[in-house]
């Protein structure tokens, strides 16, 4: 599948080489391998190997989810640093003080990239690896602006040493002490990696990388490099044998081996090379092959990894990723709800405005018999029961129960409408209103004899008459009980 699939690049100055590596189970499958360089070409620059990156790529097809980048070691320093700490998280918070102090010198512009060897009672013993920001930096926006994003920027001598551990140990039966020396066209790794290759094992390995110069004497100079290597591992062990490979074919194992000291083999590099790829795989250097093939190993491993990235520009492609997808869905869901509730309020609206325009036509027909004519300190229960008891009297004068002349319902309505003339001016409160079929009885309150008085003239001005009457002053309001005679028709 493509999300299995992981590239891994070992980048150089003006070189690199390519491995599209497939699913890692217990051997990985090397899908395509190709190898790049901008020598002798208009522009020599990190982009336009970039470039050439991305193109090669592009040809052959590759789909990848991952990628690793192996820096080469002319771009990075290597350090021996000691920690008072063995924890890696209380070592992680402390390596650049500890790197500033070993240095002398200021590392502000500087990242890093460590990997524990040893621990003990006195703390750790760390390999640290530097390289300038603005390095790490070009190489970032190279990949980047090609859509080439790596998780992780590793030390190409931490890559070549996982190769060797997965790889090229268990092919040869690589014994315990056995030092590794391996030169490319441009540089020397020497690699003391563990006896056992499990994950955990694989962060103590002691590795050395030097610079390779076209017309450096490459027997003397590694037999030089060996000899210095020997004595920063005697503590972790004798070297007792020495595997070599020289991509240009310059050293005599025998003669290297009476000079050091040591058992000294050539190691097949291209034999074992050529059982991990196919027919078709192009590459400028076994050894070039092995550090990107490192690289592309780097997600099967568990654990931390010696990432400049980490310190420096930590990646957050998933997270970005993630976070695209999360704002795209929030906007959709969004837009969602404010189309829901758009449709449902043109919903409402208009069985509103359909309320309103039948309110406002019936409005008129209505006023005089609808309780907003009423005052407001009209009792509403009374006025319903009494509006009830007026209700069945009607339906009894309708179906011939009340045989008398005089029309309640009229006479009903006439007392209503004085009501509503004078409630107001002569703050008007009515508790009772009995009506029978000779009389209608009412009790209630006004403010003073004054308000009472015109209440009774507004009364007889609307047709009626005012048979009996009676007040008296109560809690500061003018009480009355009148009988009104109903209009004769």
């Amino acid at each position: 599948m493509e999300s299995q699939n992981y590239l891994g690049i070992y980048i150089s100055k003006k070189t690199a080489t390519v491995v599209c590596l497939g699913p890692q189970k217990k051997d990985g499958d090397v899908l395509k391998c190709f190898s790049v360089s901008v020598e002798g070409q208009e522009q020599e620059d990190m982009n336009a190997l970039a470039g050439l990156i991305a193109d090669g790529c592009a040809e052959r097809g590759l789909k990848f989810s991952e990628i690793t980048v192996a820096l080469d070691c002319a771009m990075f320093m290597q350090h021996g640093v000691h920690s008072e700490f063995k924890d890696p998280k209380q070592i992680a918070a402390t390596v650049r003080f500890d790197t500033e102090e070993a240095l002398a010198t200021d590392i502000t512009n500087i990242a890093l990239a460590f990997e524990i060897v040893s621990s003990d009672e006195h703390g750790s013993q760390l390999t640290v690896f530097t390289a300038e920001r603005k390095v790490l930096t070009e190489v970032l926006d190279a990949l980047q602006q090609y859509n080439l994003d790596p998780v992780n920027i590793e030390p190409d001598v931490n890559c070549l040493s996982r190769f060797l551990c997965r790889d090229i140990t268990s092919a040869e039966s690589g014994q315990a002490g056995t030092l590794y020396g391996l030169l490319s066209s441009r540089n020397g790794y020497l690699i003391v990696p563990s006896a056992d290759t499990d994950e955990e094992s694989l962060k103590a390995s002691i590795v050395r990388t030097f610079l390779v110069g076209a017309t450096q004497d490459r027997a003397k100079l590694l037999q030089r490099e060996v000899m210095m290597t020997k004595a920063l591992v005697e503590g972790a062990g004798p070297a007792n044998c020495l595997e070599v490979f020289d991509s240009a074919g310059a050293i005599e194992s025998r003669q290297l081996g009476e000079k050091i000291g040591m058992e000294t083999v050539v190691i097949d590099l291209p034999g074992i090379v050529g059982t991990k790829i196919r027919a078709e795989a192009e590459y400028a250097d076994p050894i070039d092959f092995g550090i990107a093939y490192g690289a592309a190993l780097a997600f099967s491993e568990k654990g931390r990894s010696v990432d400049f990235r980490e310190d420096f520009s930590p990646f957050q492609g998933k997270k970005v990723r993630l976070q695209k997808t999360l704002k795209a869905a929030a906007i959709s869901i969004t837009i969602l709800v404010v189309a829901v509730g758009l449709y449902f309020h043109m919903q409402l609206y208009s069985v509103n405005r359909s309320q309103d325009s039948i309110r406002s036509r019936f409005a008129k027909d209505y006023a005089e018999v609808t309780l907003d004519k009423l005052r407001d300190n009209v009792k509403t229960k009374d006025a319903v029961r009494e509006l009830a008891k007026l209700l069945r009297r009607i339906e009894d004068e309708k179906k011939g129960l009340i045989t008398n002349e005089n029309s309640i319902s009229s006479n009903l309505t006439l007392l209503l409408a004085a009501f509503n003339k004078c409630a107001e001016e002569a703050d008007l409160n009515i508790d009772t209103v009995n009506i029978t079929t000779k009389a209608i009885i009412v009790t209630g309150d006004t403010s003073n004899k004054q308000s009472r008085g015109r209440v009774f003239e507004t009364i007889r001005s609307n047709g009626l008459e005012i048979k009996q009457e009676s007040s008296h002053f109560k809690d500061n309001r003018e009480k009355f009980r009148i009988t009104i005679a109903p209009k004769t028709l």
